[in-house]
């Protein structure tokens, strides 16, 4: 385990660096990333003292020196000193609610994603039974973005404006939700069921995530969704029948 192993928080200390408000740097052995609240993270290698930057950061490097049970960061370009900071070490607690942040973040961009699924699919369903069902679960979809944004809100964060494509997110994005093709009613269900089960997964473990952080208010707003994503999910497994003959209906195949 190397000496800089952990989270540590970043603070501004001169120069032409931003004030790093949130700004944390993750050190796991020979690697971390530097991560602000909004954006995605910048990659480094460890050497030493020193942070050597990836890919379109490779012309700055942090040279680190202990200093009061801490670090002093020196931020280089090009191996010029541009500005200074100081690293401190979060405690376990503090890294944990900022797991718990990060987690509900995404659920609450997960169901902005998900919302805009529902528009999709409700502007191509003719069928009034299915259509009475994705009109309810837009609603509460809407319900559960508006609960996430007031935990986060508690927290004193705010959503993030923008979402690195990974987890939960880089899924949803992946799904073929192919709306000009036929089979609208089928890849419908097929894309909806599956996008259902994500975010059980996803709010499983918020769930537990939040229990660990003490966080209860959080843990049962996720207990509450679930039971309502699992109700949409049996809404679409009680009617593949129905989807499966209206799919065949749509490309003119009678059976």
């Amino acid at each position: 385990m190397s000496e800089l192993d952990g989270v540590w928080a970043v603070e501004r200390v001169s120069g032409a660096l931003p004030p790093l408000h949130g700004c944390v740097k993750r050190i796991h052995g020979d690697h971390g990333t530097t991560e602000f609240p909004h954006f995605p993270g910048m990659p480094f290698d460890v050497r030493g003292l020193s942070l050597h930057y990836r890919g379109p950061f490779a012309p700055f490097v942090d040279k680190l020196e202990r200093r009061n049970g801490g670090y002093r960061g020196h931020a280089t370009l090009l191996g010029r000193e541009f500005g200074q900071f100081e690293l401190r070490r979060l405690e376990p607690m503090a890294q944990l609610k900022d797991q718990l942040i990060k987690h509900i973040d995404e659920a609450h961009a997960m169901e902005q994603n998900v919302f805009q699924m529902l528009d999709d699919m409700i502007s191509t369903t003719d069928d009034p039974e299915i259509l009475d069902a994705l009109e309810h679960h837009k609603m509460q979809t809407q319900g559960h973005a508006d609960r996430m944004a007031a935990r986060l809100e508690a927290h004193g964060a705010t959503p993030s404006a923008v979402k690195q494509l990974g987890g939960v997110l880089g899924v949803l994005a992946k799904m073929p939700l192919d709306f000009v093709r036929g089979e609208k009613a089928g890849r419908n269900a097929r894309d909806g069921y599956a996008t259902e089960h994500l975010e059980i997964a996803s709010y499983e473990l918020l769930r537990r995530i939040a229990q660990k952080a003490g966080d209860e208010e959080t843990a049962t707003a996720a207990r509450d969704i679930i039971v309502e994503e699992k109700a949409m999910a049996a809404v679409i497994d009680q009617n593949w029948d129905r989807f499966a003959e209206l799919s065949l209906r749509e490309e003119g195949v009678t059976v």
